[in-house]
């Protein structure tokens, strides 16, 4: 579902990304494991268009999007919750989802996504800005999922979020991927959401993936010494 060859990214002349290869099945949840300033946001922004690739190929469901704009990854299928969520604080709830609808055609926001995320619909006519922080990523997951992706990236959803909402977003996250099919890569630092969430766990170091493994064969103690620093 999301394929990426020999992928390069670079701010100015220095480059980041080095060379990656990513294969990601259709209904499967990756994390991508490491410390800060190891190129998981910069692969996010990359495969989102944000950052424009040096070199390399990237395709959602067999599509090249390799060299598209932000907007026009999305029509093809891709969307993005970024680091820190980035909702609109001045807007409603409801205002906020439905700017993720610009791609679908359509004007109403589907009854799942409520279903899914019933705090949303208590507080609809809410400025996100007021929510809390977990309420504010279901928020910008929501906002995802109303464009109708087949890949949804997170980066660090579990920022700056209490124990308890981390563990119900891996179990909303597994459920959509359940009912959806939806492909789901996530860029992340704390191994226990990883090991909730992940079928499969991916750790970057310099740019490059050091370490690929199933969940359930994986080495948490050499995991950990990649993300100790």
């Amino acid at each position: 579902m999301l394929n990426v060859s020999k992928l390069r990214a670079a701010y100015g002349q220095s480059e980041v990304l080095h060379g990656l290869d990513l294969d990601v099945a259709p209904g499967e949840i990756v994390a991508i494991m490491g410390r800060n300033g190891m190129g998981k946001t910069t692969l996010m922004k990359t495969l989102m268009g944000i950052v424009s690739e040096k070199a390399g190929d990237v395709s959602v469901d067999s599509t090249a999007i390799t060299g598209l704009k932000s907007h026009q990854r999305v029509a093809k299928g891709i969307a993005y919750v970024p680091q820190g969520r980035m909702i609109f604080s001045a807007m409603t709830v409801q205002e906020n989802v439905e700017t993720g609808l610009t791609v679908t055609g359509q004007s109403k926001v589907p009854d799942d996504i409520y279903e899914r995320f019933p705090v949303l619909l208590e507080m609809k006519s809410r400025r996100g800005g007021n929510l809390s922080g977990g309420q504010q990523q279901q928020l910008a997951i929501a906002r995802a999922l109303a464009s109708n992706p087949k890949v949804l990236l997170l980066d660090e959803p579990t920022e700056g979020i209490q124990p308890s909402i981390i563990r119900e977003m891996a179990r909303t996250l597994r459920k959509i991927r359940d009912q959806k099919g939806l492909t789901i890569v996530v860029a992340e630092q704390v191994l226990s959401f990883a090991l909730d969430v992940a079928d499969r766990v991916m750790v970057i170091e310099n740019g490059t993936f050091v370490h690929d493994s199933p969940r359930n064969g994986i080495d948490e103690a050499q995991v950990s010494k990649f993300l100790s620093v």
